[in-house]
């Protein structure tokens, strides 16, 4: 049985990347953050009692901050394969914790090939790399596209992106990059600009809430489905030879655009509803991204079935079921129509 380390493994990608793994026969790990409160909702459908013999997901308290729990958890499991997909990943916060952001997602990928090369046990390394390092260069980005981060997060995550290359290089070690435009889904954590307008769209409709505060809304961005992306990360590291990766679309599309095709789809006007608030401009933005995937296509052999209408309304109305509203059904259609034997469960 092959066996899997996540760090991450609460948020999104990593919920629905245990899903996969658990579906393919793997005994799956996870590094999660010692909290006062529950914060492992996404992975309550799949969770098992660890003194059940038959388990297969195990999580385990730690940090990316702290070396020697890094190290402990490494050389007691064993993993064949580590998905590092942990990080400080809001990119407009990481303008107020630049230091923190630094840390954790930067340093916090050398702590984990550290310990790798340490351990001498040829464990495969995914780092999750991201579209937010091509920044300001101008578009479409592919594996040769010079990286011009705008935010401590693109900063943090270009230098993750070159550890994890030179201990690839340095030290011969299956160590590979997945560089994933934006990718999304019902379990986008409620602060990101995509979730954060579907959830308004039904708090709207529900009566919570009359307005939508957004900053920035001719940003574009290359916009996918979380749950195909997170098979490519299996993907990369199937390959017999440890390489770097642009995941994406291969269109883009304004925030403005998500915010109107996701109203109108809801039945709602923007101009009603629709306000928008300097504080979440960001100092420095990125105004472009649409990713070329030529490499992915003909090595991974992958291609989204997802595009952007259609993940407009999966999310839209996952967000109405959520909030006890009926929703106009169009996602969940898409959903049985192009993943009729889906391996993830539920929203």
């Amino acid at each position: 049985m092959t066996t899997a380390l996540i760090t991450g493994i609460t948020g999104q990608d990593g919920s629905y990347l245990a899903e996969l793994l658990l579906h393919k026969g793997y005994e799956v790990h996870g590094l999660i953050r010692r909290s006062s409160t529950f914060n492992t909702s996404r992975l309550g459908h799949i969770y098992e009692d660890p003194h059940d013999p038959g388990a297969r997901l195990f999580l385990h308290y730690g940090d990316l901050s702290d070396c020697e729990q890094i190290s402990n958890i490494v050389y007691n499991i064993k993993p064949d394969e580590i998905y590092h997909l942990g990080a400080q990943s809001h990119v407009r916060v990481s303008f107020d914790t630049p230091e923190y952001t630094g840390s954790v997602t930067g340093l916090g990928t050398t702590r984990l090939l550290e310990t790798i090369r340490k351990s001498g046990n040829g464990i495969k390394f995914y780092q999750a790399s991201s579209s937010e390092m091509f920044g300001a260069t101008p578009p479409p980005q592919n594996e040769k596209t010079p990286f011009w981060p705008r935010s401590p997060y693109a900063c943090a995550k270009v230098y993750a992106y070159w550890m994890t290359k030179n201990y690839r290089d340095g030290y011969n070690m299956f160590a590979a990059n997945g560089i994933l435009f934006n990718h999304e889904s019902p379990r986008r954590g409620e602060t990101f600009v995509t979730r954060k307008i579907t959830r308004g769209i039904a708090g709207i409709l529900s009566g919570k809430e009359k307005y939508l505060y957004l900053g920035n809304l001719d940003a574009r961005r290359d916009w996918g489905f979380a749950p195909e992306y997170v098979e490519c990360m299996w993907r990369i590291l199937q390959q017999d030879d440890a390489d770097d990766f642009v995941i994406g679309s291969g269109q883009t599309n304004s925030v403005r655009e998500f915010v109107e095709e996701s109203f109108t789809y809801a039945g709602l006007d923007t101009n009603e509803h629709v306000k928008i608030d300097p504080k979440y401009f960001r100092p420095t933005e990125v105004e472009s991204l649409i990713s070329d995937t030529q490499k992915s296509k003909e090595k991974l052999g992958w291609t989204p079935k997802i595009k952007f209408y259609d993940l407009v309304r999966i999310m839209v109305d996952a967000d109405l079921r959520a909030y006890g509203l009926t929703p106009p059904g169009e996602g969940d259609e898409i959903l049985q129509k192009v993943f009729p034997d889906k391996w993830w469960h539920g929203d």
